[in-house]
């Protein structure tokens, strides 16, 4: 099996030693990287530093925004690292008339970037699947108004009271990818194995589904690297 990681889990070393913890990432095991930023590198400095690794990239958690303000160069930066799937990694809908709003944005630029190879996705926190200030649960607007595509991080579903498991099936004619994560309800993150989410369920669905699965580790206890080894250690069990 394959898996991927979202550098995010190793933040406090890429935050210092970006291509370090690329390194550390592929040393571990983890077959493709989903970055969260770039700390100033530029787009052949990534790619270099992905063949270095023998490491693939998987896609990238990004801001709506960066299209809206800056489309071409986004785009061209984008293209440049050969990714294929940008992932909206949060967006405020804490109301309807942000709701609409975004769907509007998905409507406008998903065809734009689909047009490009690249594919549009929305990664979730809990928020979503809760009623927001209008008493609107966000979520199913995206399935229902758009054809976006959707990366489901399974414990904030889970810390939601949605059942991860149920939600992968719903989606699994949209479903990217997925977070495979860990973590106790009331919002408190673990490497994989050692929280109360059901990750041996999940795994097994994602599986069945051949849905990429994409380790995201929130604490950086003791250190990212450490529990980015944790949650593949915990993987390999799984198979």
């Amino acid at each position: 099996m394959k898996y991927g990681i979202q550098l995010y889990s190793m933040r406090d070393l890429a935050e210092r030693d970006f291509e370090g913890a690329v390194a550390k990432a592929a040393e571990i095991g983890y077959s493709s990287i989903e970055f969260a930023g770039f700390f100033g590198r530029t787009a052949e400095q990534v790619v270099s530093l992905l063949e270095k690794n023998n490491i693939e990239l998987f896609g990238t958690h990004c801001g709506m925004y960066d299209l809206v303000n800056d489309y071409e160069g986004t785009l061209a930066f984008h293209k440049a690292i050969g990714n294929k799937n940008y992932i909206i990694s949060h967006h405020n809908m804490r109301n309807k008339a942000e709701i609409d709003e975004f769907v509007e944005l998905i409507n406008k630029y998903q065809p734009m970037l689909e047009a490009e190879g690249i594919k549009l996705g929305y990664h979730n926190h809990s928020m979503e699947w809760l009623p927001n200030d209008d008493g609107i649960i966000s979520h199913p607007e995206l399935l229902e108004r758009t054809n976006i595509g959707f990366e489901i991080d399974t414990f904030w579903a889970f810390n939601a009271g949605r059942d991860p498991v149920a939600l992968m099936e719903q989606y699994k004619d949209r479903l990217l990818s997925i977070h495979i994560k860990d973590g106790f309800k009331g919002g408190r993150g673990m490497p994989l194995g050692k929280g109360e989410a059901p990750v041996a369920a999940v795994y097994a669905k994602a599986v069945e589904l051949g849905v990429p699965m994409i380790v995201e580790s929130e604490t950086c206890d003791p250190s990212g690297a450490e529990e980015a080894q944790i949650c593949f250690d915990c993987l390999k069990s799984l198979e």
